[in-house]
């Protein structure tokens, strides 16, 4: 059987739903291309993420929101929410050549992160896929911070 021209559209104006469908997660899946392949960092896993933490002057940066930092972090993470990272860079500053791991909630929001470090000239930045739910399901360790009642 022959596809011709009349027997595609006629698939598409009846299944439009599937054929809509299919159309954006080809977009999708171009944009996540395009996406990873001019990506100025290098995303790692939390297994990684250790041996460059033993093997190098590594900084994490950790960008969650308040509420999430205080339920664990990553011991020696620097503490500094996404929306308050261009403003704190200064403090950055010092770490601009070292390895720089950053580390959100579930690894939404590290991707904008590292967008905002290389564009503030850090050489070396890393993208901890995952978050800290990647972290604490290989059981690495977490700090707490204890309420000092």
């Amino acid at each position: 059987m022959t596809v011709t021209p009349d027997r595609l559209l006629e698939f598409l104006g009846n299944h439009w739903i599937m054929a809509s469908g299919l159309l954006i997660v080809t977009i999708l899946l171009i944009q996540d291309f395009i996406d990873s392949a001019f990506r100025k960092h290098k995303v790692i896993s939390p297994t990684e993420a250790v041996n460059l933490m033993n093997d190098e002057n590594t900084i994490i940066i950790d960008v969650r929101e308040p509420h999430e930092h205080a339920n664990g972090h990553i011991e020696n993470a620097k503490f500094i929410p996404l929306g308050k990272l261009e403003e704190r860079a200064q403090e950055l500053e010092a770490y601009k050549q070292n390895p720089v791991i950053v580390t959100c909630q579930s690894g939404t929001r590290s991707p904008q992160a590292c967008k905002k470090l290389t564009g503030l000239g850090f050489a070396r930045v890393f993208e901890m896929k995952g978050g800290m739910l990647a972290w604490e399901d290989q059981k690495y360790p977490v700090v707490k911070k204890r309420n000092n009642k």
